[in-house]
């Protein structure tokens, strides 16, 4: 049997039959042109096996990422494993609207719950003279999010903290992708991400508002006076957080901004 004809018969049963290749090219690093070279030449039983195996892993729904060990964000490769969130699209775009937002010379950042690392490090790597902090409660994602810093060859202090509880000093900027999924949307999260991604860092109590609750009555203490705040956001979250900065930031504006999707994904508190 030529690889092809293994390829084919193998990713039929797949949702995305292109994540068969994927994760084999890049376990094994070959290129686009090996791989299609590959294409035409017998298979053997042992690779047969191996592609095999990884079909069946992904048909039990597990994040081709995660197979791989590492996803691509901001132009970046980041360790990723069960420990972690796989960092999405749209927290790309928040990323990439501080960095564009921000110009002005040397900025002390916070990333409250970061997870792989994914947002302190790319927005190291865009600004290399911010003094950048991340924090989580997870010593699990700390430790990922240290090896994610070192590989990209940036500078970021870490903390172990429940939200602000072990912080200390201000910040010019501070910034959260935080679990925002309510367990009452269960049913609309993907059974690849419900079966594997950490919990923890998927929902939240109070309808998924509680993280941005207890941000919205610590954050006066750790914000510079002219500071900003952007927050990743649920979808049909905007006009709640919104409302709930306001009320905590009386004198800063505070917007709404929507993803390439159109959605509500980003509240800007400036």
């Amino acid at each position: 049997m030529q690889w092809i004809e293994a390829v084919k018969q193998l990713s039929s049963s797949l949702d995305e039959p292109f994540e068969l290749e994927f994760v084999w090219r890049n376990l094994h690093e070959l290129s686009k042109l090996a791989w299609l070279n590959r294409m035409r030449e017998n298979i053997s039983e042992k690779d047969f096996a191996h592609l095999a195996e990884i079909t069946e892993r992904l048909n039990r729904h597990e994040p081709p990422q995660y197979i791989v060990g590492w996803a691509e964000f901001c132009g970046l490769r980041f360790t990723v494993n069960p420990q972690v969130l796989i960092p999405r699209p749209e927290t790309e775009e928040l990323v990439l609207k501080i960095a564009k937002e921000n110009i002005a010379g040397s900025m002390r950042v916070l990333d409250m719950g970061t997870g792989s690392g994914a947002i302190a490090v790319s927005l190291a790597k865009l600004h290399p003279d911010w003094k950048i902090t991340a924090s989580d409660i997870s010593d699990a994602a700390l430790e990922v999010a240290k090896s994610n810093a070192q590989k990209n060859d940036v500078t970021v202090q870490f903390v172990h903290s429940d939200v602000m509880s072990n912080i200390t000093g201000q910040f010019d900027l501070i910034v959260s992708n935080p679990p925002y999924i309510s367990f009452a949307d269960k049913a609309e999260v993907d059974l690849s991400v419900l079966q594997n991604e950490p919990e923890n860092a998927l929902f939240a109590e109070k309808d998924g508002l509680a993280v941005y609750e207890q941000i919205a009555q610590q954050a006066a203490y750790f914000l510079t006076k002219n500071g900003k705040m952007y927050f990743e956001i649920g979808y049909k979250q905007g006009e709640v957080v919104k409302t709930l900065f306001e009320t905590a930031f009386p004198q800063k504006k505070v917007t709404v901004l929507q993803d390439f999707s159109g959605k509500d994904r980003i509240v800007r508190v400036e």
